[in-house]
Parts: structure tokens; sequence; C-alpha cells
């Protein structure tokens, strides 16, 4: 274990104990030496890490601590980059542009040899189906979630039929080729799916649906499981 990768495991076994834990305990958890976990306290103490406590007494982390990006490990790096480009690839302009300024930020912090692992990471994203022009900015629809806020939409199906909605929207569901808003629309009574490249109009009403989008969700994976399988419902045509 690298010694970066050492505090990174230090930071999450202090994340574990609630109550302060003796330096004992934690070279045990560890497997290292007082003198070499006394040392890593330090070292992650001179970075910021929100760690209190001293010799004699134990040690607890702060709440609300933040992990520091410099502690990412080698895989969770891998993970960000991959998860960054392809959002960068596949994202609408303003999500890309974040996934982008994301890694830029990440980089800056970074000691040189992750940053250099960061940047030459050979983790690419493929070539994918062109996505369906939209008529509404995604942008619009994340803010309705955002403010769990009613929207009227204009719809037209698979079928080109139109039809006009207020709907509760609660999630942005990403795939290859569309993207699909859920809600619970008032027309049906009941959760729908609506791809958001035939949402052709849309009016963000300023008024707070009557449950959470957490209730919401939790709602629609009741009305959706089968066998203990959640099944994503098939888009609105009705």
């Amino acid at each position: 274990m690298s010694r970066s990768e050492r505090l990174l495991a230090l930071l999450q076994v202090l994340r574990r104990h609630r109550r302060p834990v003796s330096a004992q305990t934690l070279a045990a958890e560890m497997g290292v030496s007082i003198r070499t976990l006394y040392r890593d306290i330090a070292s992650l103490q001179a970075q910021g890490a929100g760690i209190e406590g001293a010799v004699g007494v134990g040690y607890v982390m702060k709440p609300g601590f933040m992990l520091p990006p410099l502690m990412f490990a080698s895989e969770e790096l891998d993970a960000l980059v991959l998860g960054m480009r392809w959002v960068a690839d596949r994202g609408d302009r303003t999500l890309a542009n974040g996934a982008l300024s994301t890694l830029a930020k990440i980089a800056a912090v970074l000691p040189p040899d992750l940053r250099r692992e960061l940047q030459e990471s050979a983790l690419l994203i493929g070539a994918g189906k062109e996505i369906p022009l939209h008529a509404v900015a995604p942008d619009l629809l994340r803010a309705a979630i955002r403010q769990q806020s009613k929207l009227q939409i204009a719809y037209s199906d698979g079928a080109g039929t139109n039809t006009q909605r207020t709907v509760w929207p609660f999630a942005l569901v990403y795939f290859d080729q569309a993207r699909v808003l859920m809600c619970w629309c008032e027309l049906r009574n009941g959760f729908r799916n609506f791809r958001a490249d035939r949402i052709t109009e849309v009016a963000l009403l300023g008024v707070r649906y009557p449950k959470s989008r957490q209730e919401l969700l939790k709602a629609w994976r009741r009305s959706q499981t089968m066998n203990g399988q959640t099944i994503l419902p098939e888009i609105d045509s009705s």
C-alpha cells in the first residue's frame, strides 16, 4: 500500500468511529506502528483534515469533513475520469462544460504523480449513436427537478399525438440514445415517462408539488418492483 493509499484508508477508518478512538486501536486496524500512526495523523492534519485529539486522549473526525481530492486512490481517479469523459462526450453542453471544469479543478489540487495519472488516463469513451435534438433545454428540466416544481409540458408521442400535461418531474434518466423525464402525471393520475426530445414546449409553473422528489422516486420504485427487480416503465404513449 502506498503512503497516499494508507492515508486515505486512515481517513475512512476514522470516519467509521463516532467517538474518540485510541492510537493503539487505529494502529492495529491499519497494521502500522504507533510511531507511523502518529506521523500519518500529523500529515493529515497538516493537509486540512478535520481530525481532533492528541496523544493519550484519542482521535475523532469532525462532522462534515469532506475528503480532499488529493486523497483519491488510483481506482477512484479512473472512475472519475471515465465518468466525466462520458458526460463531456454524451451530455448536453451545460453538463459537458461542468464535467471538463470538474476535471480541471481536481487536477489543479492533486499532487504531481496523481495529476499525471489523471491527465494520462487511458480510459476513453467510444463513439455512440447520435442523440436526437431537444426542443427544450435539459437545463430547464433539471432545474424543475431540483426545485421540485410542477411543469406544464406539450408532448408529442411516438404516434404523433399531441397532448398537454401538468407533471411533477422527479428524475431525468440518461440512456445512450435518449433522455427520459420521469414524472407523476396529473392527467393520468399516475407515473409516466416522457422522452425529452418529444417535449415540444415547457413552462416552469413555480408551484411546488405536494410530495418530495425522494418520496416520488421511492413510490415509483415500489410500484415497479417485480420479483425483487426494479423495471424501468415504458415511455408514455397514452
